[in-house]
């Protein structure tokens, strides 16, 4: 497929690496010459120096033969822009970045469309999202659902006196059949595990299972549930600001904001949210306000450390759900291995929306999932396919991808060595970084 990337900053810069990896055509498209230097010298990728909103740097990137346009430069009217003229030279379909609601709004879907954009990202409104299931299902790292819930995928921190603590998958397997272990993020990296793996403390293992066996989950984890109201939020950004918007009234918001400026401006976006002016990397602050009350504490600032550093101090205090936005990916794993909760990654949920782009998944049921080193994806299984030929066991499937549950008509089914698959099943796969289009390939 031919991909062409307007906008080499955070967002373009992670995607073009995560896309050249799966073996994709990349062309990316900025004025900085050295950001793309960087990125040609280590990646499989092409580069055109200009302006993402040139006639002359988009037809020298090929913007007009492309299969997928994407434009994420910081500025949501250049990506609008940009997407128009690649629409007009002949891209296939085009996706912009934007930076406000309107642009998502149902009721703007054919003045968007008009403009030659064909989807939109709105890389903070799906973090939002993220954080708000992290609220409401406290007991987690991931959650990820396949039609309606059908099949869930859950990663779960394992805690030291955990009930399957020490566990061989093996014996896992035969004593708990609702569940299948689909991967194991274990020291900084992740595994697809064999059946003489043990589960271990500090594991996060990602469970396979159906809504019916979600409170038997939350006890073989070691984990509990409990109702979160009182929400605390370090840095009044766009994420924040979403977050707040799209929650309603299902908790209570409290922000803190070491800038003047925006805590004036903040009234009027969150007219239902407590402003308070201060540092909240401040712990004596922290505690004065009441901090020890709170059910969860959110750090939304731009600095990765100071989020991931304020949600410890949050944890010494006495709250029991931290959550961090972690910008840097080279930060994700080592704070994924501390104690902190979940963490929220605007890059990868971006990437998770191209990757499903790239999958043509139907929008309206299949998923796509990037994690930091691994990718989660519906795939669904073509007439003919390799994998309706034998049962999984046989199949002689690669190691570094595991096939975890499937949708056979309405019904979520785990996968087991003995499953046959058959033309048009839905199907769960967790893979290692990388691997996704190989896999597809699997499926047709």
């Amino acid at each position: 497929m031919n991909i062409v990337i307007a906008g080499c900053g955070e967002v373009g810069s992670h995607l073009a690496k995560l896309l050249a990896s799966e073996d994709q055509d990349i062309i990316l498209v900025d004025d900085d010459s050295e950001r793309l230097a960087r990125l040609d010298a280590n990646y499989n990728l092409m580069t055109v120096l200009g302006k993402p909103t040139s006639f002359a740097s988009l037809k020298e990137a090929g913007a007009g033969s492309s299969d997928l346009f994407i434009a994420v430069t910081p500025y949501e009217s250049n990506n609008i822009l940009a997407c128009s003229i690649a629409k007009k030279l002949g891209a296939q379909r085009t996706v912009a970045r934007i930076d406000t609601y309107e642009f998502l709004d149902p009721r703007n879907e054919r003045y968007v469309k008009s403009m030659g954009v064909d989807s939109v990202i709105y890389p903070e409104y799906v973090a939002a999202e993220e954080i708000i299931t992290a609220l409401n299902r406290n007991w987690i790292r991931n959650w990820f659902e396949l039609h309606n819930g059908r099949i869930i995928l859950a990663g779960v921190k394992i805690r030291a006196g955990a009930p399957i603590e020490g566990m061989k998958l093996r014996d896992f397997a035969s004593a708990n059949r609702n569940f299948h272990v689909a991967a194991i993020k274990r020291n900084h990296e992740t595994i697809i595990p064999r059946g003489d793996d043990a589960i271990t403390p500090g594991d996060i293992v990602y469970f396979t299972t159906t809504h019916d066996h979600i409170d038997d989950l939350i006890v073989i984890a070691g984990k509990s549930a409990f109702k979160i109201r009182k929400v605390f939020i370090m840095g009044g950004s766009k994420m924040a600001v979403r977050l707040v918007n799209l929650a309603g009234d299902r908790f209570k918001f409290t922000i803190i904001e070491e800038n003047i400026d925006v805590c004036r401006q903040l009234p009027a976006k969150c007219p239902d949210c407590e402003i308070i002016h201060g540092d909240g990397r401040d712990s004596e602050l922290l505690q004065d306000i009441g901090i020890g009350d709170a059910d969860a504490f959110v750090a939304l600032t731009g600095s990765s450390e100071a989020n991931i550093l304020t949600c410890l101090t949050a944890k010494e205090l006495g709250v029991r759900k931290t959550v961090a936005n972690v910008e840097s990916i080279q930060l994700i794993s080592q704070a994924e291995n501390l104690n902190i909760g979940t963490v929220v990654n605007k890059k990868l949920l971006a990437s998770s929306s191209i990757f499903q782009l790239l999958l043509d998944a139907d929008s309206s049921t299949s998923k796509c999932l990037a994690l930091a080193d691994a990718e989660v994806a519906e795939l669904v299984v073509k007439p003919g396919s390799k994998l309706t030929k034998a049962p999984v066991k046989d199949l002689k499937l690669p190691r570094d991808l595991t096939l975890a549950g499937l949708i056979r008509g309405d019904e979520g089914r785990l996968i087991t060595g003995m499953t046959q698959l058959l033309a048009g099943d839905h199907v769960l796969v967790f893979c290692l970084g990388g691997a996704i289009h190989k896999v597809e390939k699997l499926f047709n």
